[in-house]
This record gives C-alpha cells, sequence and structure tokens, in this order.
C-alpha cells in the first residue's frame, strides 16, 4: 500500500525520479546504439530501395519487397531463414505456428519455466476442452517448475528430458508472473545444458518483449526457431500487425507449411498496403526499444517512491520491456489501467474494466489507448484480476509520453488507496 498521501506533487516526485535515473539512460543509449547500427546494416546489406514498399494482393507470388524483409529480418537476428507476415495475428499465433509445424504425435514439448503464458495453456492443452490442442493431438508435455527466486531450476530439469523429448520452449520474458525475464547470458545457459544431455534436442525462444532490449538475440547463442509479434518490440510502434518467425531454414520451413499448406510454405501471402510500416517500423526499433525500456525504469523508481514493490527494481539488469508493480488488490490493478488510460492519445475517455478475455483462465483488464490496437510497444498496462494483483506496463514511443501516463496511472491509484 502506498506510504504517499494522495496531495502528493507527483510532477514533483517524477522530477526527482528522472535526475536518479538520468545516469541509467545512457547505458541503454549505449545498447540502442548498437542494435541500430546492426539493423542499419541489414538494411544496406539487402540493398533495400523504395521499389520494395509496394504491396501486392492475391497470391501473393514472387512479391520481391517481402523476400528483402524476411532477408532483413535473418540478417537482424543472426538466422538463416525468416516469415515475417500481416496474416500472423498475433505474438501466441507465431508460437502456435512452430509448435504445430514442428511437433509431430508421440513428440514431447518440455516448458522449465512453470506454468507458460496463459494464451499458450489451451494452445498446449494443459486448459480447455477438446480445442485441437497440442495434447489432443498426441503431443506430450512436460513442465518443470522453477526455483525459489523464479530461475530455471537445473537439477530438475536433466531428469525431465526423455527420448521423446523434441522441442524446449523457453519463455524470455516474465510474462503475468514475477520469474525474471531471461537475460541472453541465462538464455545461453540453459540452451548448452539440455542440448548437453540431448544433443538432438530443439530449442525455440517465445522472443515477445526481448527483441533488442540487450546487444544479442537468442539464435545467437544456440536457439534453433524465434517467434515474436511485429505490434511489439520489432514493429518499432508503427506495424499495423503482424508476426515473425525467424530460425534455422528447416524449422522456418515447417511453421511455414503450416502457416499456409505444405508445399506452399511461404511462398505466398500478399502484403496488401504494409510493406513500407513493416520495413520502417524495423529500422526504428532499436530507437523506440530504448524508449520503452527508459519509461519501464522510471516507473519502476516512480512506483518505489510511492511505497510499491516493483519488479524488476529501477536499477536492475533488464532483458525486457515489461515492469512489474505489485499493487495488491484488485480496485487497484483496476484504478492503475484507467489512469493510464486517462493518460493515453486514443480512447482517453474510456473506462477499461475486467472481462473474461479469450484465452486467458482469469478476469483481465488492459489499458490500451493506442493507434494501432493493442499494440504493446506503444504504451499499455494490463493484468489479470488474480493474486497478488500485480499491473504489468510495457512500451513507450518515448520516455515523456511513459511519464505522462504514469503520472496519470499513480493519480487513480492514490485516490483509491
Amino acid at each position: 500500500m502506498s506510504t504517499i498521501k494522495k496531495q502528493t506533487d507527483l510532477f514533483g516526485v517524477a522530477e526527482e525520479v528522472e535526475q536518479e535515473i538520468k545516469e541509467l539512460y545512457k547505458g541503454i543509449d549505449k545498447k540502442a546504439f548498437y542494435n541500430h547500427k546492426k539493423v542499419l546494416e541489414a538494411f544496406r546489406s539487402a540493398k533495400v530501395s523504395d521499389y520494395h514498399f509496394q504491396g501486392s494482393t492475391g497470391y501473393g507470388y514472387g512479391d520481391r519487397g517481402r523476400e528483402v524483409l524476411e532477408k532483413v529480418y535473418s540478417f537482424v537476428f543472426n538466422t538463416e531463414a525468416s516469415l515475417v507476415r500481416g496474416q500472423i495475428v498475433s505474438g501466441t499465433h507465431a508460437l502456435a505456428l512452430c509448435l504445430y509445424g514442428i511437433l509431430r504425435p508421440g513428440d514431447e514439448l518440455l516448458f522449465v519455466q512453470g506454468t507458460p503464458y496463459d494464451t499458450l495453456e489451451e494452445v498446449i492443452g494443459v486448459r480447455g476442452g477438446d480445442n485441437g490442442s497440442l495434447c489432443e493431438f498426441g503431443v506430450g508435455y512436460k513442465q518443470v517448475e522453477t526455483t525459489a527466486d523464479g530461475n530455471p531450476d537445473y537439477a530438475r530439469i536433466a531428469p525431465s528430458i526423455g527420448k521423446n523429448t523434441k522441442l524446449l520452449l523457453i519463455q524470455r520474458s516474465r510474462g503475468y508472473s514475477l520469474m525474471p525475464a531471461l537475460s541472453i547470458i541465462e538464455i545461453k545457459k540453459l540452451i548448452a545444458y539440455v542440448k548437453k544431455v540431448k544433443p538432438d534436442i530443439l530449442v525455440m525462444v517465445d522472443n515477445c518483449y526481448g527483441e533488442m532490449v540487450e546487444e544479442k538475440e537468442p539464435a545467437e547463442v544456440g536457439a534453433d526457431i524465434l517467434a515474436g509479434s511485429l505490434i511489439k518490440n520489432p514493429g518499432g510502434g508503427i506495424a499495423p500487425t503482424g508476426g515473425y518467425i525467424t530460425g534455422k531454414k528447416r524449422l522456418v520451413e515447417m511453421a511455414a507449411n503450416r502457416f499456409t499448406a505444405p508445399g506452399v510454405g511461404g511462398e505466398v501471402g500478399p502484403v496488401l498496403d504494409w510493406q513500407r510500416l513493416f520495413f520502417q517500423g524495423l529500422f526504428l526499433a532499436p530507437h523506440t526499444v530504448s524508449e520503452a525500456l527508459k519509461g519501464a525504469v522510471f516507473t519502476a523508481r516512480f512506483f518505489e517512491r510511492l511505497g510499491f514493490e516493483v519488479f524488476p527494481k529501477y536499477d536492475e539488469h533488464r532483458s525486457d520491456i515489461i515492469q512489474a508493480v505489485r499493487l495488491g488488490s484488485p480496485e487497484l490493478v483496476t484504478a492503475f489501467c484507467q489512469g493510464l488510460q486517462k493518460g493515453s492519445p486514443v480512447d482517453s475517455h474510456v473506462l477499461p474494466e475486467p472481462w473474461g478475455m479469450p484465452g486467458y483462465s482469469d478476469q483481465v483488464i488492459m489499458a490500451a489507448g493506442t493507434f494501432v490496437q493493442g499494440a504493446s510497444l506503444e504504451l499499455t498496462a494490463d493484468g489479470p484480476i488474480r493474486p497478488p494483483y500485480i499491473v504489468y506496463t510495457q512500451g513507450g514511443l518515448s520516455k515523456e509520453y511513459v511519464k505522462l501516463g504514469v503520472i496519470s496511472a499513480a493519480r487513480e491509484v492514490l485516490a483509491k488507496s
């Protein structure tokens, strides 16, 4: 519960916080420069030209712009092949394409970070009925709980890997939990460990919220395939929809066959009028991600100053753009989201309420006054209405926007405290 009086000068606290964290911004800027340099080199290497920005319709055969965009993604993520498509509607969709494309009846999927993110539970089959889940198709699933501090429990992982264990799924971000986001160093350690136990195991990374946060991506430390959403980090805040899959060519082709049909794969798929936005969004992504990270650092320290527990703390290492704030009650989670919505450029007059969103086991409240519906990189806040009542913020097109939005959220939280 907040220890700050309701009449606190929030703008004054915000200015003090800015002074406290300004040195941390320098480290974020350094990583942004590195990633921007990498993206620029990718564009130059692929010889991107304005004619690549033209859309396609129908089947989308011979779309040279689409081919070049996927070449740029492969350069940025250091992979053999990529599938970047507007028809992939979410990160969950991209992950599902990989899982259904690669796994076969009798194979086993392994997850070693406790409970997977809510929307994957029905995909896997640990929740939900006869809905076409992996388990319904005969794919096995094994889950390993984490240590008390939320990290992979290596003592339990090795005994969980059997002869049918085909794929390890790693979730890079914290999701709706307090487990720490996995750093590239930790991902490298985990991949090396499981491949030592079973050399032919495949490793897939849910890369959502983690792209361009660090100077390396998971494929550079041994991951076989990655997937994510374009309305998160790599879309730069302007991609209107879409998702991506990138990794080893054979595995990307297997996912592409699930995306369309065997024998067709990634050869079809019109890009309509999205092409330029996909290119431009990726080019802007390193900067926009850095702004979101600065906003997350500000949010952490600001709410610490208001007396709330935050995860991670403002000066801890970051591997994703998510900032969690423990509010302690459903009323304060709702107040935070409503306050952030009031501070948004779109639908600021709308008050979000908890509701039963498809794919989630609990009611969820989401604040997203965004130009692209649900675009997490713009600035959103959400959380399941369940103990210990935590709100998760992500994104921010500019650190100034995050500052204003978070002050608006704090104002509503303090009014209800």
